[in-house]
């Protein structure tokens, strides 16, 4: 079913405001889980909110806290995020480092103590909006297992690139695991198989089966051994560069995924100078040949054409799930 956008937004606040959230932040919460779902991420949108909502009342997240700074060196800035809302701690964390590099032609904020940012692309978006290019990382929960092994010790870590043009931003955003866990979620829900393997099961064999993959806790990284390797690197740089949290350390805590470590980067950019070049990049990767009606798509271009779908035709959700948190 479809629901306008405003009602969504509108559903979260109010569950929010239930459970303490000052109007303002309840109100930006709301507002990015609501953006989720409009662009057609509706795994850290809707049918992530129950899950948001637990943690709240577990005590795991913190929902007026504020982030405060540890370290600033120039264009880098260390902060602890304090265990408050993940993807307000992100929007803030992203927002220092847009005014860093418009000051020093770059920015880096790194932070620690912090949670789920929800959809990672929110932040490249925010980035390119700005006229800069965006790059973020987190660590996660042990999730992926390294190449080689069968136990997770690595986190599926999503990286998000973006850079800005006229007409739509080209915003890459990935996890490193072949499928994100939201993805397989809903292919599971659907019980529908995956369209390229994603993982083993439980007879070591490559499998397209969701619920067999989330049983064996044995996900495919992106690239075999090179996304394993990406994987430990982007831990490595989110612990060293904020003095938080690893994927180790968070895993052994056994206070589920909470207390994580990111980093956010951004490099002002000249929109006028660039388009050009971005237009013949993108004009050249579109001209390959294609197979079966397929369309060559840069990195949320499609996104873009679901937005304005939702926006005009109301958001695609999970009937069952909206009704769940109608009740909340």
């Amino acid at each position: 079913m479809r629901v306008p956008y405003q009602q969504l937004k509108a559903e979260f606040k109010r569950v929010l405001l239930s459970l303490g959230f000052t109007n303002d932040k309840a109100d930006d919460c709301a507002g990015i889980f609501a953006d989720n779902s409009r662009d057609g991420v509706a795994s850290h949108g809707l049918n992530r909110f129950g899950v948001f909502i637990e943690y709240l009342k577990e005590g795991l997240i913190t929902p007026n806290a504020e982030p405060s700074l540890v370290t600033s060196m120039g264009a880098i800035e260390q902060w602890d995020g304090n265990f408050a809302t993940g993807m307000l701690n992100a929007r803030f964390s992203m927002d220092r480092a847009i005014a860093l590099a418009k000051e020093n032609g770059i920015g880096c904020v790194a932070i620690k103590n912090t949670n789920h940012w929800m959809r990672g692309g929110t932040y490249g978006w925010q980035a390119a909006e700005a006229g800069c290019v965006g790059i973020c990382f987190t660590n996660t929960i042990a999730n992926l297992p390294p190449w080689g092994g069968t136990q997770p010790r690595l986190g599926n870590n999503p990286l998000i690139i973006a850079v800005p043009k006229k007409g739509g931003h080209v915003v890459l955003d990935m996890a490193i695991s072949q499928f994100s866990f939201g993805k397989l979620w809903q292919y599971e829900a659907q019980n529908k198989p995956l369209p390229l393997p994603g993982g083993y099961d439980s007879q070591g064999k490559l499998s397209t089966d969701a619920a067999a993959i989330l049983a064996t806790k044995r996900a495919l990284p992106i690239g075999f051994w090179k996304g394993s390797g990406l994987s430990l690197v982007l831990d490595l740089l989110a612990t060293i560069l904020s003095g938080g949290s690893s994927t180790a350390s968070i895993t052994q805590s056994g206070r589920k995924e909470t207390g994580v470590s990111q980093v956010f980067i951004a490099i002002k950019a000249d929109a006028e100078q660039n388009e050009a070049l971005i237009a013949q990049i993108l004009d050249y990767t579109k001209s390959s040949a294609t197979e079966g009606g397929s369309e060559i798509l840069y990195p949320g271009e499609n996104m873009l054409r679901t937005r304005e779908k939702s926006l005009a035709e109301g958001v695609l959700v999970d009937e069952r799930i909206w009704e769940e948190v109608k009740k909340l």
